[in-house]
């Protein structure tokens, strides 16, 4: 029995490997976007930390002017995560649908080499049946002439 060939295995090879670049891409993405997320938080940390530092009881007029400022410079920093969050939201989408639209291609693909893989065994199975049907037909033919 010739094992089974699928004509467009390269093509097929091509294609998942084009879905996992976009895979990778797409973590790529989900993860500066994590990590940005992240400072986000921390920042939102720091800021309470400050807030909570500047009204203690023994701060200086000149300590608390310095707090102020230094929650300023956090506010700052926050709005400046936030536009880049906005754009690395964006960079997850786009790489999104071109790992989807790589999915899509490669399934295609798997689906049609499962298809021809059914045909190919059907194939097999009908023309090992026949020769099955052969052999057990000379075997009769055999043992009527010899009878």
């Amino acid at each position: 029995m010739k094992r089974f060939r699928f004509s467009m295995e390269k093509v097929l090879d091509l294609r998942k490997h084009r879905e996992q670049e976009a895979e990778i891409e797409l973590g790529r993405a989900i993860g500066e976007l994590t990590e940005i997320e992240n400072r986000i938080k921390a920042l939102a940390i720091e800021k309470t930390k400050a807030a909570k530092e500047r009204f203690s009881t023994n701060n200086t007029t000149i300590e608390i002017q310095s707090y102020d400022m230094y929650i300023i410079r956090l506010d700052q920093t926050k709005d400046r995560l936030l536009e880049e969050a906005a754009k690395a939201e964006l960079k997850v989408e786009a790489a999104r649908k071109v790992y989807l639209e790589a999915s899509r291609d490669r399934k295609v693909f798997d689906k049609l080499r499962e298809k021809r893989e059914g045909e190919y065994r059907k194939e097999m199975l009908a023309e090992e049946a026949k020769v099955l049907d052969d052999i057990s037909g000379g075997v009769r033919a055999r043992e009527m002439v010899s009878g």
